[in-house]
């Protein structure tokens, strides 16, 4: 009987993509395994992009807002609700892609063009327009952590 991993999955890498009509997009073939692999993607609460994730990540926002100590117990209440209310279950076709919600494109401003962006335990969608708008910002602040971590 073989163990599950508790590693969380870490997703590197830039890549720009293409929407189709329906609003299908191939996640990059490097992370995915296959047909009918599941995701849940979820609109960023403070940023307009989009988070695709596997259920153990998404399962963390909970958790997450369950330990926060600025948070009343009824904020952390609606912020679970809200949170769960906005992710959708997608899962890969033959090809890799995913279908986005209508909805959570138009509240990313997704259409056409797109970026796909890792990160630890999750999978960022952006569009090209909001990716270029916070380069600078992003390249700052990793030079500004690099400098104070010392490297």
């Amino acid at each position: 009987m073989g163990q599950e991993s508790t590693k969380a999955t870490i997703y590197s890498g830039t890549f720009p993509r293409s929407l189709d009509a329906k609003k299908r997009v191939a996640i990059p073939s490097a992370w995915v395994s296959g047909e009918g692999e599941e995701f849940h993607v979820a609109p960023h609460p403070g940023e307009r992009m989009l988070m695709v994730m596997r259920q153990e990540e998404l399962g963390k926002w909970e958790q997450r807002f369950q330990e926060s100590t600025k948070l009343t117990a009824q904020q952390k209440r609606g912020a679970i609700r809200a949170f769960y209310a906005s992710a959708r279950a997608v899962s890969t076709d033959k090809q890799g892609r995913i279908l986005l919600p209508e909805s959570h494109c138009e509240w990313a401003q997704l259409d056409g063009e797109v970026v796909f962006l890792g990160s630890p335990g999750r999978i960022e969608i952006w569009s090209v327009k909001n990716f270029q708008a916070n380069e600078a910002t992003n390249r700052s602040a990793l030079q500004a952590a690099a400098e104070e971590s010392g490297l």
